[in-house]
């Protein structure tokens, strides 16, 4: 028997395209351009398939799924739109939607989502009416992010546990924010960074500690792992955590108890556990630093954020959103991109990712006096300054690793005018860690160029 396909789009010519496609595929096609039109449809007969357009003419396709679903429970619904919002694609299929595509259409990928969606045929949960948060942080217009924001949607539907991987300044803890928002737990998003602390300290910030456990402890007090209770914990940074503490992270993962430093009995907590980290933790249990086991039971859903340079189609939406939220701020009208300084921006590696090209934004912001940001405000790191650059040229002495770690900090340092903050946040690491390698390598905060 063939299948039933509606189509719900405005746009005739993308509709009977769309309608000569499937029909030669031997389904049977009705159509409708409006909202109304398509609840119409849904008296006559139940389609297997909807494609539904984002923008109609009396209404929003995403407010339209619950009432499709409502009425026809085992239909599977793909939405199309020309918008390029993540966070839209996060909430379709929270919503009940079982894929999310751009226009303009590719039909390869349509095709792809069409038969994955057939491929199963189980009635779909009616939409849970989750609020759409109105400020958006996951922005990109690119397939690798599209994915992204679809293993978002559907991590947030389990309790499982959730391995973030990217390099530093992709945005892992956004996605594990974005992950909690969507998810059905009562408790708080509760994170922390396991780089940050000494390991001494972590185990009791990890599992809390009793009363004189140990010098200081004057009273009793709960870990992230009981804050978070119903909630989600991230741990940033796990590739990071000693290995004393990664045993003893696995019986938590495995028991879900915790016994928090100087007790005697374990306590039991209901947290779910998004963890991040820049480095590959299977090949550093194959170097002997972190646990086989615990890694397979963090990797449980595995999300990997691509860095910047591989996804330049985001930057210009990411230029225009990263501008507008510092320039409300900083209390200031946003300053328009010239092309020239775009162009810049877009030939950039940006090593730091998005977290570079916001601070990278901040600064010419600030400089900006004459109402737009042009090229000569925008100020890369010195490693980066020429884009053009052949990466095989070997034009320089070889080095050992502690003296490019030296000179790249150094470059930080010199780019941010010695703005400690500034620095953590490009380099992915804390600020004791910063102090501490200044130390070692007797680093200068100032810049001759660009003093502080």
């Amino acid at each position: 028997m063939p299948h039933e396909l509606l189509i719900i789009e405005d746009d005739s010519s993308l509709s009977q395209m769309l309608t000569l496609h499937f029909e030669d595929q031997g389904m049977r096609v009705r159509t409708a351009h409006s909202c109304a039109q398509a609840l119409e449809q849904l008296t006559a007969r139940q389609p297997d398939l909807v494609l539904l357009d984002q923008q109609l003419p009396d209404g929003l396709g995403s407010e339209l799924i619950s009432r499709l679903l409502a009425r026809s429970p085992a239909s599977r619904i793909i939405m199309m739109t020309g918008v390029h919002d993540l966070e839209l694609a996060i909430q379709a299929i929270q919503d009940g939607a079982a894929d999310f595509i751009h226009k303009p259409v590719k039909t390869s990928v349509l095709q792809a989502a069409v038969d994955k969606a057939l491929a199963y045929s189980p009635a779909v949960a009616a939409a849970q009416g989750l609020a759409t948060p109105q400020i958006r942080e996951l922005i990109g217009r690119s397939d690798a992010m599209l994915e992204v924001s679809k293993q978002i949607a559907l991590s947030a539907q389990s309790n499982a546990t959730v391995l973030i991987t990217g390099e530093s300044g992709t945005g892992k803890e956004i996605v594990a924010r974005l992950i909690h928002q969507y998810s059905k737990r009562s408790g708080e998003f509760v994170a922390i960074n396991c780089a940050a602390i000494v390991d001494t300290l972590l185990e009791s910030e990890l599992f809390g500690h009793e009363k004189g456990a140990f010098t200081g402890a004057t009273s009793a007090k709960p870990g992230r792992f009981q804050q978070a209770e119903d909630g989600t914990l991230f741990l940033d940074e796990i590739g990071e955590l000693a290995q004393q503490l990664q045993a003893k992270l696995l019986r938590a993962l495995q028991e879900q108890m915790v016994e928090p430093v100087g007790g005697n009995s374990a306590v039991s907590v209901n947290t779910r556990i998004i963890a991040a980290t820049h480095r590959d933790l299977f090949q550093a249990a194959r170097d002997g630093l972190f646990r086989e086991d615990l890694a397979y039971r963090l990797d449980v859903i595995h999300i990997h954020l691509p860095p910047l340079r591989e996804r330049r189609e985001d930057i210009p939406l990411l230029v225009d959103a990263l501008l507008a939220r510092a320039a409300q701020k900083m209390e200031r009208p946003v300053s328009p991109v010239d092309p020239q300084a775009l162009d810049l921006l877009l030939r950039h590696d940006w090593p730091g990712n998005v977290r570079e090209l916001e601070n990278t934004l901040i600064q010419a912001l600030v400089q900006a006096r004459e109402g737009i940001i042009s090229a000569d405000l925008i100020r890369f790191h010195a490693a980066q300054e020429t884009p053009t650059r052949n990466p095989g040229a070997d034009d320089d002495t070889l080095l050992t690793l502690e003296e490019v770690e030296a000179r790249h900090i150094q470059k930080v340092l010199w780019h941010t005018g010695g703005h400690k903050g500034n620095s953590c946040r490009i380099l992915g690491i804390s600020r004791p860690a910063l102090d501490r390698k200044i130390k070692k390598y007797r680093l200068q905060l100032g810049n001759k160029q660009h003093p502080v």
